[in-house]
């Protein structure tokens, strides 16, 4: 025997033939030939019996003749090699590798289901898969609420999320990757995006308890606190930032990861109010006043919902623009 021989012998070839709701999956071997053959109409009746007990009842839910249950079932055992059921009770019972198949159909049947729901979804205009990225300041809240009600609204939607430091969703967004971006686009909104003002974060300088600040923390003067370690939110190339006046400063994408350092006395930092303000209720956290805090008087940051102007939203992607523009806007 030669080696082409061999690897004829080692290797399948599995070819897959599609109808519309009959969906034929046909396994074809090199060396020992056909290896079987069978429906989605099979796994069907399969799993019907399985979740209903009998043949019978099976037959009357799927408003079929019952010698038709039988024969699929006789035909499905007879070309796979396999015995489905024990028929030697009084009624048949699945064998242990009948219980085997039988979810392996389950998961066939779900597959072929969504599938079928995708290319419907996809034939009426609605994106396949949506990419979202989404900036550290962004709160969570809102946008949990609005995908949940995106998933309602279109329960075939993929969706992919980026979250990364600040100025990683909006790269994202110019890099092609996302759709929709919900980021602050500091200092100014680009020409080339369209952005929508979702809602204002204020943000307030704060201090664990148990650090040094926290015994001056109604006096301060940006002297007092420029050899302290602040806790910085940055993003790629260590930019941009926001509100950084200290000349020791550490540097982090992750706003929970920061929040930890903060609240373990590492450094002070500028965090959004409604985050930390039951921190400073509980006593954890103290909230900062920096007489001559060159921040102080300038406007919130601004979230905004963003994409690339030349592009045009599919039906998802508005629908969870409009959503989410009603519910911060509250």
């Amino acid at each position: 025997m030669n080696v082409l021989d061999n690897f004829t012998k080692l290797v399948w070839t599995f070819l897959t033939f599609i109808r519309s709701d009959n969906i034929t999956i046909l396994s074809i071997g090199f060396g020992d030939g056909l290896i079987g053959r069978f429906t989605l109409d099979q796994l069907r009746i399969l799993v019907t019996i399985a979740d209903t007990g009998s043949f019978s009842a099976a037959s009357r839910q799927l408003h079929r003749a019952q010698s038709s249950i039988s024969q699929a079932i006789a035909t499905l055992e007879g070309i796979q090699g396999v015995q489905l059921f024990d028929r030697s009770g009084h009624r048949p019972m699945l064998t242990t590798i009948g219980r085997i198949l039988v979810e392996q159909a389950r998961s066939t049947l779900d597959s072929a289901a969504r599938f079928e729901a995708i290319a419907a979804s996809a034939k009426s205009g609605v994106e396949a898969e949506l990419a979202i990225a989404i900036d550290p300041l962004v709160p969570s809240d809102a946008c949990i609420d609005s995908l949940q009600a995106l998933n309602l609204e279109f329960p075939q939607l993929s969706l992919s999320f980026f979250t990364e430091g600040l100025g990683g969703a909006e790269r994202r967004l110019r890099q092609g990757v996302a759709d929709i971006a919900l980021c602050t686009l500091l200092p100014t909104v680009p020409d080339d995006l369209t952005a929508f003002p979702l809602t204002n974060i204020k943000l307030i300088p704060v201090v664990a308890a148990a650090h040094p600040l926290a015994q001056h923390a109604r006096g301060l003067s940006v002297s007092d606190i420029n050899q302290h370690i602040q806790l910085v939110l940055s993003g790629p190339n260590n930019g941009p930032n926001y509100g950084v006046i200290s000349t020791r400063k550490w540097r982090f994408v992750e706003l929970s990861r920061r929040l930890d350092f903060l609240l373990s006395g590492l450094g002070w930092c500028r965090m959004p109010e409604k985050m930390v303000r039951t921190l400073i209720e509980a006593g954890q956290l103290l909230q900062l006043t920096i007489e001559d805090d060159p921040e102080e008087h300038k406007p919130d940051l601004i979230i905004y919902a963003a994409h690339q102007r030349e592009q045009v939203l599919g039906p998802a992607a508005a629908w969870l623009l409009n959503d989410l523009r009603q519910r911060l806007s509250k």
